[in-house]
C-alpha cells in the first residue's frame, strides 16, 4: 500500500493527460521523485515472484511539467517541491504560442483593414440652421408655381421668407457654433435651388433675358455637376448609393468666395426687383396696402421708363459678377476642401472638379454670348422694319 506521502495513481494519470492535450502549458521543473505506485488492485501477489512495485517512470519528465500558477488544483504540492530559479524563470517568460501585445494590435489592425470597417464619425445634422435652410427648398417650388401663374403677392411674400431665412441660418449657426459639413453644402444647394427656379420661371414669363437666364443658369448648373463629381471622387469606400447620399459623411467641404457671396446678394437683388415690378402689374397687389408704396416707388424711379433702365443696369452688373464668380471656381484651390490625408490623391480630384467646372461654365458663356448677339440682330431688324 502507498504511503500517504506520494500522489495516488489516479492523480499521476490525470496530471500526464493534461500535459499531453496540452491544456495545462508549463511549470516549474521539480525534484521530486515519486515512488512506485500500486493499489490492491494493480499490484501482483509477492508470492507468485512478481515486484510489486508497476513499470511506471521514477520521475516526472520535462514535457509533463506544469505550471504551479496554471494548475491550482496542484499548486501546493508542486511548489513545495519546486526550485526558486525554475519559478522565477517561468513566471519572467512569456507562453508559448501566446501572442505579444504588438503582435495582436499589428493582427487588429490588419484585419480592420482587410474588413474596411467604417470608423466614420456621423455629425449631428438637427439643428435649427439646417431646419430653416429645408424650409428654404420646400418653398422653392411654391415660388415658382406661383410666379408662373401670375400669384405675384404670394410668390413675392415666399421669396421674402427665403431671402430671410438664408440670412438668419448662416447667423445662427456662426453665432452659437452649429456649422457643420452637411450645412456647408445643403446651404449653397438651397440657394441655387432657389435661384435657378426663380431665374427659369422669371425668363418663361419674358421678365428676364435670356443671355443672362442662360449665364445664371449654366453657373449653377456646372457647380451641381462639379459637385456631384466632388461627392463621388472623396466619398471614403465603400462608395454606395446610400452612402453617396448620406451628407452626415463629410468628404468635401465647400467654402463660396467673397465675390460669390457678393454675387448671390445682387442676384437676389435683382430677382426681387424684377418681381416688384411684378406687382405693379398684378391687381391684388396694387389694390393692396402696400399698392401705394409701389406706385409711390416707380413714380420716383421715372415712371415704367425709370423702372427698365435700372433693371437693365442691374442685370449687366450681375451678368459681370456671375462671370467672374463662376471663373474663380475653376482656379480656386480653397474654394472646395477635399477631406483626408492623401495629398496627391486630392490634387488630382481637385484639378478634375475645377476642369469639369471650367468647361461646363465656358459652353453657357457661349450660349449667353450667342443669345445676345441673337437678340441684338432681331432688334435690328425690328427697327428697321418700323423705319420702312
Amino acid at each position: 500500500m502507498a504511503t500517504s506521502m506520494i500522489p495516488s495513481a489516479t492523480s499521476v494519470h490525470a496530471l500526464s493527460s493534461l500535459c499531453g492535450r496540452g491544456l495545462v502549458s508549463r511549470v516549474p521543473q521539480m525534484s521530486q521523485r515519486f515512488r512506485p505506485v500500486c493499489s490492491r488492485a494493480s499490484c501482483s501477489s509477492p508470492r507468485n515472484g512478481t515486484s510489486l512495485y508497476s513499470s511506471a517512470p521514477k520521475t516526472l519528465h520535462r514535457s509533463h511539467i506544469v505550471h504551479v500558477q496554471r494548475a491550482g488544483a496542484f499548486s501546493t504540492s508542486g511548489s513545495r517541491n519546486a526550485r526558486p530559479e525554475d519559478t522565477a524563470s517561468s513566471s519572467s517568460k512569456p507562453l508559448q504560442n501566446e501572442p505579444l501585445p504588438a503582435t495582436t494590435a499589428k493582427f487588429a489592425s490588419t484585419l480592420k483593414s482587410t474588413l474596411k470597417i467604417d470608423n466614420t464619425k456621423h455629425e449631428n445634422i438637427y439643428n435649427l440652421p439646417n431646419l430653416l435652410t429645408l424650409t428654404r427648398l420646400i418653398a422653392t417650388p411654391m415660388v415658382g408655381y406661383l410666379i408662373i401663374h401670375n400669384q405675384h403677392l404670394y410668390a413675392f411674400s415666399l421669396f421674402t421668407y427665403a431671402a430671410v431665412s438664408d440670412l438668419l441660418d448662416g447667423w445662427i449657426a456662426r453665432k452659437w457654433k452649429l456649422q457643420t459639413v452637411v450645412g456647408s453644402v445643403v446651404d449653397p444647394m438651397a440657394d441655387k435651388f432657389l435661384m435657378t427656379t426663380l431665374v427659369t420661371c422669371l425668363a418663361v414669363n419674358g421678365s428676364l433675358p435670356m443671355p443672362l437666364f442662360a449665364l445664371i443658369l449654366g453657373r449653377d448648373a456646372s457647380l451641381a455637376i462639379s459637385a456631384l463629381y466632388y461627392r463621388y471622387a472623396s466619398l471614403p469606400a465603400p462608395k454606395t448609393l446610400a452612402r453617396y447620399w448620406d451628407f452626415s459623411l463629410p468628404s468635401a467641404q465647400v467654402h463660396p468666395t467673397a465675390i460669390s457671396k457678393f454675387n448671390t446678394f445682387l442676384q437676389l437683388t435683382l430677382l426681387g426687383a424684377l418681381l416688384c415690378t411684378n406687382l405693379l402689374h398684378d391687381p391684388t397687389a396694387t389694390s393692396s396696402a402696400a399698392g401705394g408704396v409701389l406706385v409711390w416707388a416707380q413714380d420716383a424711379l421715372g415712371g415704367e421708363a425709370g423702372v427698365k433702365t435700372m433693371v437693365q443696369g442691374m442685370s449687366a452688373i450681375v451678368a459681370s459678377t456671375t462671370i467672374y464668380s463662376g471663373l474663380e471656381y475653376t482656379w480656386s484651390k480653397k474654394a472646395v476642401v477635399i477631406l483626408g490625408g492623401d495629398e496627391t490623391r486630392k490634387r488630382k480630384q481637385g484639378f478634375r472638379g475645377r476642369m469639369i467646372m471650367a468647361s461646363g461654365f465656358g459652353s453657357f458663356i457661349a450660349l449667353a454670348a450667342w443669345l445676345a448677339y441673337q437678340g441684338e440682330a432681331e432688334k435690328d431688324i425690328e427697327e428697321i422694319i418700323q423705319q420702312k
